[in-house]
């Protein structure tokens, strides 16, 4: 999902050491639920912190504005399309809505243009997914949308011909057919139970907080019960215990459930309530969405392997700032 994948980029580490692991978390020292969008809750040195303590100039630009609270720590200077910054909206423009199809080209021209009127040695550009969240890949809409990003990454390229451009994702995207309730499905046989969505976040637009992945905490009973209950659920494709999900997935123990539930291909879990599955959802969070591009341009990148898009930031860390 987007924090947890962003961290890992700017990091280079799996989730297990740099403490990010969802989008949305349940403290379980105080059982308060909170948004993650602090850079507080980081816990590896980021590309920008590195850069800072040698002496070197970053730039950070998010389409959305809870990456830039998360991730700016230690940018020379940071920048959302939901808060931009007075002069580079003179120079192109003010920034479109954040559900729109031209959000992500703006982004990538402002970081362009800052790169241009600011010294900058490491440069992170972060979009937004809802495009890809709303339309097929197929589809006339994003068939637009990719022509606008690619044509603002050729912009970018010409105006600063001697940039090294790594690209990748911070996840991959699929169609959802399928709505699973794990609190009513355990609460059938006695259960209770708190599932965090680990997709949540503000943008509710994009996926209505429905992905492919649940941390489930247990209150009280049976935990193998739950275990044996969940698994026999159609649709749920693993349930693990939270030692098991945390060796497996490279998670931080004490940020996930009790049990971690992974869907199927085409489903994603909701709440009890009547949650409804919204029409031609598209949407993440399973291990169905695993595989993401990873693009290198007018760098060194002989003898470097690129497995995972953290090896992204591992690369800049080995190569630029060492």
């Amino acid at each position: 999902v987007t924090n947890v994948n962003n961290v890992s980029i700017l990091t280079g580490p799996y989730p297990k050491s740099h403490g990010i692991a969802s989008n949305y978390r349940l403290l379980r020292n105080t059982m308060r639920e909170i948004f993650v969008e602090s850079s507080e809750y980081i816990q590896a040195e980021t590309l920008f912190q590195r850069a800072e303590a040698m002496g070197l100039e970053s730039i950070l630009v998010s389409s959305k504005d809870k990456l830039r609270s998360l991730l700016g720590n230690g940018a020379t200077m940071a920048m959302s399309s939901e808060q931009p910054i007075d002069w580079v909206v003179k120079l192109i423009g003010p920034p479109p809505p954040i559900y729109s199809l031209e959000i992500n080209g703006w982004s990538i021209k402002a970081a362009s243009v800052m790169m241009s009127n600011q010294s900058a040695d490491i440069v992170y550009i972060t979009t937004t997914d809802y495009a890809m969240h709303t339309y097929e890949p197929e589809s006339k809409e994003s068939q637009r949308h990719m022509t606008i990003i690619d044509r603002a990454i050729c912009d970018l390229i010409d105006e600063h011909p001697d940039t090294t451009v790594l690209i990748t994702a911070d996840h991959g995207m699929r169609s959802k057919t399928q709505l699973v309730d794990l609190k009513g499905t355990l609460s059938k046989y006695g259960i209770a139970s708190n599932p965090i969505p680990i997709i949540k976040d503000r943008y509710v637009v994009h996926h209505s907080n429905l992905g492919g992945c649940m941390y489930v905490y247990l209150k009280g009973g049976d935990i193998f019960l739950a275990v044996d209950v969940l698994r026999e659920t159609p649709g749920v494709d693993d349930v693990l215990l939270r030692e098991e999900a945390a060796h497996k997935y490279d998670l931080p123990c004490d940020w996930i459930g009790d049990l971690v539930v992974t869907g199927e291909p085409d489903v994603v879990f909701g709440v009890s309530g009547g949650q409804v599955l919204p029409q031609n959802l598209r949407s993440h969070g399973s291990t169905y969405e695993l595989q993401v591009p990873i693009l290198g341009y007018n760098g060194d990148f002989d003898d470097f392997l690129f497995n995972e898009n953290r090896d992204v930031g591992r690369y800049v860390f080995e190569r630029v700032l060492n």
